[in-house]
């Protein structure tokens, strides 16, 4: 089955330069997305680039992508997301091997080699509190939350996930299609959450492959910083799951 990739750039071309060499071998289309100008430099080799008159949120880049390609599964990679030369080989044979498999993602480490917790649960009110208010602070800084962030799990085979961070993502285009594609009206932040919940109300799975292996630089602005765009941002973007999903409202875990 084949492989479209899709990654999106607002202002990441340095990022960009790095990741196409590793990951265009690995896939058979390359769609990158230009969101500001100068996000792309040139043209390059067997890419296509579509420069967009004007931003757009991410999730509505992804559909662009998914639109402009033809795959059988549909990778969406962030810049500074740079893949091991067989990761997409392993997502793909693992999902190949699993029908209802509908998003695998790599085990993500930091540019030093370091672990990087990636497998989430979906998220609670409570929780979504701690985590992105100062109260963060008094429960022990970031990763506090060992259960959200399943900090005392690291399996070293194929586990299944409520979501994954959406730094690298392998989905199946059937899902996708029954999904509708990802909701182009989160701006920026829980779009990757919202696919994946919606996902597993479909009942297709979602899978952590630690065998598939990514370098991400993640900068992880929301979790160093309290009020400032990304937070409003990112409290948007949980209002808007929590209108589409009440029901969250009301999850203790």
């Amino acid at each position: 089955m084949s492989v479209s990739a899709i990654v999106v750039s607002h202002g990441h071309a340095d990022d960009v330069e790095r990741l196409v060499p590793a990951l265009r071998p690995q896939v058979d289309e390359l769609v990158l997305i230009e969101n500001l100008p100068g996000s792309v430099r040139g043209e390059p080799r067997d890419a296509r680039v579509f420069r967009n008159a004007r931003p757009l949120p991410f999730a509505a880049n992804v559909n662009q992508g998914i639109a402009a390609t033809s795959g059988e599964f549909v990778l969406v990679a962030n810049p500074d997301a740079v893949p091991a030369p067989d990761a997409v080989s392993v997502l793909r044979a693992f999902m190949e091997s699993r029908p209802r498999a509908g998003i695998a993602g790599p085990q993500l480490h930091w540019p030093d080699g370091r672990w990087q917790p990636s497998r989430r649960r979906f998220p609670t009110v409570g929780g979504t509190l701690v985590r992105r208010t100062p109260l963060r602070s008094l429960f022990g800084g970031t990763y506090a939350q060992r259960g959200h962030y399943q900090l005392d799990e690291r399996p070293t085979e194929p586990a299944q996930a409520d979501w994954l961070l959406g730094a690298f993502l392998l989905m199946r285009r059937t899902m996708l299609d029954e999904l509708g594609g990802w909701d182009g009206g989160f701006r920026h932040y829980v779009e990757d959450i919202d696919v994946a919940y919606r996902a597993a109300e479909a009942g297709w799975e979602r899978w952590l492959v630690p065998a598939a292996v990514a370098r991400h630089d993640y900068a992880a602005v929301v979790d160093k910083r309290f009020l400032d765009r990304h937070t409003l941002w990112h409290l948007r973007g949980m209002l808007r799951f929590l209108r589409k999903h009440p029901e969250r409202l009301l999850a203790l875990r």
